[in-house]
């Protein structure tokens, strides 16, 4: 986007710069919209379940910001000559149950024939300025708190290949379908002013972004990464996703990984997540409160994971 024409509001709060989760309009002086698009292929066979993950995905960037979502508009792509429209039904009924579930309306969409299936939504919410969170908040001296375990594109590449227990899916499911309301509660309750949400870039991506975007260095201690259930098993029978590599390779020359990192748990954090949790960056006095917050709503893998240090040459720091 860099030779796009560039915008010029005093509205405009948080724009297309230092890789944002959302955009945020500011109203009042109470109140700014936050806004985010996501779709993508399916990821499961299920249509309404698939419906249920896109929406709480795209849901998530609204709760990264601290933000209460408002409304949302369906976005499809789908081969009506090829498929029963029935399909198309159960995607958008999963979706709106998500929707629902989050408090919000969908207001309507637009969809397109297409020669796969396609499906998102284009979501707003509201937040007061002075309490919303951004990926511009972490601080030295803080911790970091990750809210879900890691795994979803291991597991669900797996899925796909046909080499995926039911029990191992359906876990990698209710972590996708889970929204991060309790987590943005949680996190706005611990007066968490650094966050971002872990989705197609991977732990490591989005935690370089928030490095970044905040002028720190990310600290990741791999051996207190919450993964999935089963989701190892699948990263060592090589179920990786091209996204993985090419994540790497993106971030090589700003991260770091010490020799004495199991390599294996490392590539966890270069994993694409579909609905994953929330990157927070905490004071640590109000760490260890935060993640039992986290838990007693049910967000049982939340844990700390890292800390945030003082800037140097590199953006991430893995240890063991």
């Amino acid at each position: 986007m860099q030779h796009l024409p560039a915008f010029s509001d005093p509205n405009l709060l948080i724009g297309p710069e230092l890789f944002s989760d959302a955009g945020v309009y500011r109203i009042d002086e109470r109140t700014a919209i936050v806004q985010s698009v996501d779709f993508f292929p399916p990821l499961v066979d299920d249509p309404a379940e698939f419906g249920r993950i896109a929406a709480a995905n795209a849901l998530s960037d609204l709760y990264a910001a601290g933000a209460r979502p408002r409304t949302a508009l369906n976005i499809v792509g789908f081969p009506d000559t090829e498929l029963p429209v029935e399909i198309l039904h159960e995607i958008l009924r999963g979706g709106a149950e998500t929707v629902l579930a989050a408090g919000a309306v969908v207001v309507g969409g637009h969809s397109v024939r297409d020669a796969e299936v396609k499906y998102g939504l284009c979501v707003t919410g509201t937040v007061d300025p002075e309490r919303m969170m951004t990926n511009q908040g972490a601080r030295p001296g803080d911790a970091l708190v990750l809210t879900k375990a890691l795994g979803t594109g291991f597991v669900t590449t797996a899925n796909r290949a046909g080499d995926c227990e039911a029990d191992v899916l359906a876990a990698a499911c209710r972590s996708m379908t889970t929204l991060n309301a309790a987590a943005a509660a949680a996190a706005l309750a611990a007066g968490v002013r650094g966050a971002t949400d872990v989705s197609g870039f991977g732990l490591a991506g989005h935690a370089s972004e928030l490095a970044r975007a905040s002028g720190v260095t990310v600290r990741i201690e791999i051996g207190r990464l919450p993964l999935l259930p089963g989701a190892a098993r699948c990263a060592e029978a090589g179920h990786f996703t091209r996204a993985n590599a090419s994540t790497r390779s993106h971030l090589e020359a700003t991260t770091r990984i010490d020799r004495g990192a199991d390599p294996m748990r490392a590539e966890f954090l270069f994993d694409p997540q579909t609905s994953g949790g929330l990157l927070l960056s905490v004071a640590p006095d109000r760490a260890e409160a935060l993640v039992a917050r986290c838990r007693d709503a049910g967000l049982e893998s939340a844990a700390i994971v890292g800390a945030v240090l003082e800037k140097t040459d590199i953006d991430l720091l893995v240890t063991r």
